[in-house]
């Protein structure tokens, strides 16, 4: 089942200075670690002046959807999935 969130989370991520890509390792959601196994999309937009960077990663079991807020750098979890379900 999909699930809208708009919750705040901590999330690991590894910069490949040879890639210059940013990918998102490890997240926590309400005290549970998940290892990121799968990035999918990963897309930006601008509200106002402020740049998103959203994320579609997956940790084999479960579908997350990650934001990153590049003007305070909170990250917040807006959507989750039971990937078996959809």
């Amino acid at each position: 089942m999909r699930e809208t969130l708009h919750e705040k989370i901590s999330v690991n991520l590894v910069f490949d200075c040879e890639t210059k890509r940013v990918t998102p390792k490890h997240l926590k959601w309400h005290g549970r670690p998940y290892t990121i196994t799968q990035v999918g999309l990963h897309h930006t937009y601008r509200s106002g002046r402020t740049l998103f960077h959203v994320f579609s990663v997956s940790d084999g079991t479960m579908f997350f959807r990650l934001e990153l807020n590049t003007e305070t750098l909170h990250w917040l979890l807006t959507e989750v999935s039971d990937v078996l379900s959809d």
